[in-house]
């Protein structure tokens, strides 16, 4: 059986006074059957460990080298260095705003791979993407050429953020979501075998204490990647609950 996990993704924000938050977090530990990751801005990795206790640390970006000449980018061997155990690879805002992709995601993900982190790979269609009824084929390329050969359960997360639901209060019906989730799951199998079957897939886009639930009860999803609602244990924590009872049933 697949643990599941509550993955947070703080994006650029949260500075020292912010840590506070990780603390509560971590006070809701242990977590019967559910794993807890938050993912921070590099600056406050190191910092964290002293409050993260059972909460697994991440960063959201790294280089495909694992050093050189690259002012202002963060190397994997940098994140592990920090206490940082797993990092996002390939976000929409990545891709979008740093024009980054299936390939640069990829090499990205060995570099993570051989500097011992655990790569959490997002793939989702914009909008247009899904009312053109290409969904399923955007993310099954996205698949094939941002996960590179050799990825397993140990070392992969794969992440489903529907583009267009990301930040703007809108989520895919459950229908939607199943489909879509089963689709990654039956691509991951067939390419992968049984390691397949062990790489968990999360989705992400506006989840949120209201919908988790209902999302977490859907076939093949893992748990979440989780965006703003991270940001604050008392937001995040009623996620991790719910989760927490997906993982009981």
């Amino acid at each position: 059986m697949r643990r599941k996990l509550a993955a947070g993704n703080w994006k650029m924000f949260g500075t020292t006074a912010s840590l506070g938050e990780i603390a509560a977090i971590a006070g809701a530990c242990p977590t019967p059957g559910v794993d807890i990751l938050v993912c921070l801005p590099a600056t406050l990795i190191s910092r964290a460990q002293a409050v993260a206790g059972c909460v697994a640390l991440g960063g959201q970006d790294c280089h495909a080298h694992g050093e050189g000449a690259h002012t202002g980018d963060i190397s994997a061997p940098m994140l592990i260095d920090a206490g940082a155990s797993h990092v996002i690879l390939g976000h929409s805002e990545r891709r979008s705003d740093y024009r980054e992709s299936d390939e640069t995601v990829a090499a990205k993900a060995l570099s993570a791979r051989a500097a011992g982190l655990t790569a959490v790979i997002c793939v989702g269609e914009t909008l247009e993407q899904r009312q053109s009824g290409d969904a399923l084929a955007v993310v099954g390329g996205q698949l094939a050429g941002s996960i590179p050969d050799g990825a397993s359960g140990a070392n992969t997360v794969v992440a489903y953020e529907p583009v267009w639901a990301i930040g703007t209060g809108l989520t895919p019906s459950v229908e939607e979501i199943g489909e879509m989730h089963g689709f990654i799951r039956r691509a991951l199998r067939e390419r992968f075998g049984t390691e397949g079957d062990a790489i968990r897939v999360l989705y992400g886009g506006s989840v949120k204490p209201a919908n988790a639930a209902d999302i977490f009860a859907v076939p093949d999803v893992d748990g979440a990647l989780v965006g703003g609602a991270s940001l604050k244990a008392a937001d995040f924590l009623p996620i991790v609950r719910a989760l927490e009872g997906a993982a009981g049933q």
